[in-house]
């Protein structure tokens, strides 16, 4: 898994400070992403990563760390 590249997916989707983007950080209280931000994350993560992220998925994940173990898990 391609740590730099997810960080670049992020900060470009959400607009975020590329400092904040780590493992440990919450999606919602460290990066301030709200419901439409996770809409368009999850696209471009499937865009990017080339993986079909069910809603429901998404919703589970609260941190970086766990869009990182999701995409690992589900990778081409």
């Amino acid at each position: 898994m391609d740590f730099e590249k997810l960080k670049q997916v992020i900060v470009d989707t959400i607009n975020c400070e590329e400092e904040k983007v780590t493992p440990e950080a919450s999606l919602t209280d460290d990066l301030e992403a709200d419901s439409l931000d996770a809409v368009e994350l999850n696209m471009a993560l499937e865009d990017a990563f080339g993986v079909s992220i069910p809603d429901e998925e998404l919703a589970a994940m609260k941190t970086v760390g766990n869009i990182m173990a999701y995409l690992e898990a589900h990778a081409e």
